[in-house]
């Protein structure tokens, strides 16, 4: 069997040249492009290189190639939007890890998944999808005892990271509201707020150093707290989940797919 044949757009960044490096070690994968800006600086380099992987015959490139079977997405949400558009009119399955995308970049995407399997997952850790689980079994198990809890989460990320909270941290916040009933969503407190009120969850986001990724999330009763921690030690587990949702893709029929289906969850 072939291997399939993968494209990384935003292929410069952190995720993107450990998804080149992981991605150059997985037989089942072959890396056929490295995908950048065009005014990116790093164009016409070999991306193994630039990876640590050594000389891989792949250049980075504004252009994505004819021959590619999917494509991995961590960039930016204007890169986001556009890939999207060139995958769904060239029905690429496409892997959506970029995070902080507006309504139209976000319509972009769904409109992609009309014409191609899109994995579209704030985040492709497999701990992090499995303590996503373990939060909606615990928010059940509260609603089922009079859903009195109050839902904190916190979450830290490093200093380069341009969005916040994070979208993973949104994720776990809409996941809980939809059993719990949260209709408010706050970002952070200052001032004299007074009382805490029932229906609302707090977001708080630290950014420090070169943290990859840690979100915790409270559940706080009378007398009695849970507390659910998932942290990356480094971002293999995000390119590793992203790999995988490749391969998971190209297998699927058009429409929007979550890490969840990708892991069986």
């Amino acid at each position: 069997m072939s291997p399939i044949r993968l494209a990384i757009h935003g292929a410069a960044g952190r995720m993107g040249l450990r998804l080149i490096a992981l991605g150059h070690h997985d037989p089942e994968l072959e890396i056929v492009a490295a995908l950048e800006s065009a005014q990116h600086p790093v164009l016409g380099q070999d991306a193994g290189l630039a990876a640590g992987v050594g000389t891989l015959g792949v250049a980075f490139d504004d252009e994505l190639p004819t021959e590619v079977d999917a494509v991995i997405d961590f960039s930016l949400p204007a890169g986001a939007e556009a890939i999207s558009r060139q995958c769904a009119r060239r029905r690429i399955p496409l892997v959506m890890a970029t995070t902080g995308l507006d309504a139209t970049q976000q319509q972009a995407v769904r409109e992609a998944a009309e014409q191609t399997a899109v994995v579209w997952a704030p985040n492709m850790s497999l701990a992090v999808n499995l303590t996503m689980k373990l939060a909606a079994t615990a928010a059940e198990v509260l609603q089922r005892a009079g859903g009195d809890a109050d839902v904190e989460i916190i979450e830290r990320h490093h200093r380069f990271k341009a969005d916040a909270p994070s979208g993973t941290a949104l994720q776990f916040g809409q996941a809980i509201a939809r059993i719990l009933g949260q209709q408010r969503h706050v970002h952070g407190r200052q001032g004299a707020w007074g009382a805490r009120p029932r229906d609302e969850i707090a977001y708080h986001a630290l950014r420090v150093g070169d943290n990859p990724g840690e979100h915790t999330i409270v559940f706080g009763m009378l007398g009695e707290t849970i507390e659910l921690t998932v942290r990356a030690t480094n971002r293999d587990c995000y390119a590793l989940g992203a790999l995988t949702a490749a391969k998971f893709a190209v297998r699927q029929p058009p429409g929007h797919y979550t890490m969840r289906e990708v892991l069986g969850l």
